[in-house]
């Protein structure tokens, strides 16, 4: 969910939910112990952190000062899985739930109200994790799109029944005015929010049938400086290197929670 949101009545440049509806709009990690996740965060990617606006139970990771994601430590209470999930913009978080549900998607925890919005954590009907949160985005909110610090990717068996689902689900390729767009390029369905790539899906080859082998997941990208570093600090830190390539390393932190850092993160290629 977005962690800053602040009320923005009156704002001239206040963003919202409903101008971008169906776009990722933020990255969020639900932790058990809020200190060791930062200290770990802190050690590998060398995030600062300062509170959120929600309350004690989050945090808000910032990255040269500009805000990268978000910490809830709220696993334990809200009893879901230590994971970092993608949130999308809706202008209904109510109608959004309801479009999942009726597609075989289900609920995990609410809607809930988080004044001045609504968020909701979901599965799609192959078990893929996401959330959806209605309302105001958070302070800065235009710096994080711009710096684009995180990048998600899913995961799944079958690329363009997913696209099916979510774009249901999000409005994605209607003819609303401002809606995603959605493109199949090589092996990959492509979402565009306002021209620019904000998240793949990936099955392998589209034509191939699905693969049952695959566990269908979001992954949160984050761009680094050097790779190499990041898995070194991870290990060393207590987490685990999972796969690692020159240009990315796919990793896992103590409590569980799987991530990616990459040494580029130009996906309007």
């Amino acid at each position: 969910m977005n962690h800053d949101t602040t009320c923005t009545s009156g704002a001239a440049d206040a963003v919202s939910s409903h101008s971008v509806f169906g776009a990722p709009c933020w990255v969020s990690l639900t932790s058990r112990d809020m200190q060791a996740t930062e200290d770990f965060y802190h050690a590998v990617l060398g995030w600062e952190w300062r509170t959120a606006k929600l309350g004690d139970r989050f945090r808000i990771a910032l990255q040269d000062g500009a805000p990268v994601a978000g910490i809830a430590g709220v696993a334990t209470m809200w009893q879901v899985a230590v994971a970092w999930t993608p949130y999308f913009a809706v202008p209904s978080a109510d109608d959004a739930v309801s479009r999942a549900r009726e597609r075989g998607g289900t609920v995990a925890v609410g809607p809930l109200s988080f004044p001045p919005g609504r968020a909701a954590l979901l599965a799609d009907r192959d078990g893929a994790t996401f959330g959806i949160w209605e309302g105001d985005l958070f302070t800065d909110w235009e710096a994080w799109r711009r710096v684009a610090p995180a990048f998600i990717k899913l995961h799944t068996r079958d690329a363009f029944d997913a696209a099916i689902f979510y774009g249901q689900v999000l409005d994605w390729a209607t003819e609303r005015p401002g809606c995603c767009e959605v493109h199949y390029e090589g092996n990959e369905v492509v979402l565009r929010s306002r021209g620019t790539v904000v998240a793949r899906i990936s099955s392998g080859a589209l034509e191939a049938a699905p693969d049952p082998t695959i566990r269908p997941h979001w992954q949160v990208h984050f761009a680094v400086s050097d790779v190499a570093a990041c898995a070194k600090a991870v290990e060393k830190n207590g987490g685990t290197v999972l796969r690692q390539s020159e240009e990315e390393a796919v990793l896992r932190d103590p409590d569980g929670a799987q991530f990616t850092v990459t040494g580029q993160m130009d996906q309007d290629d």
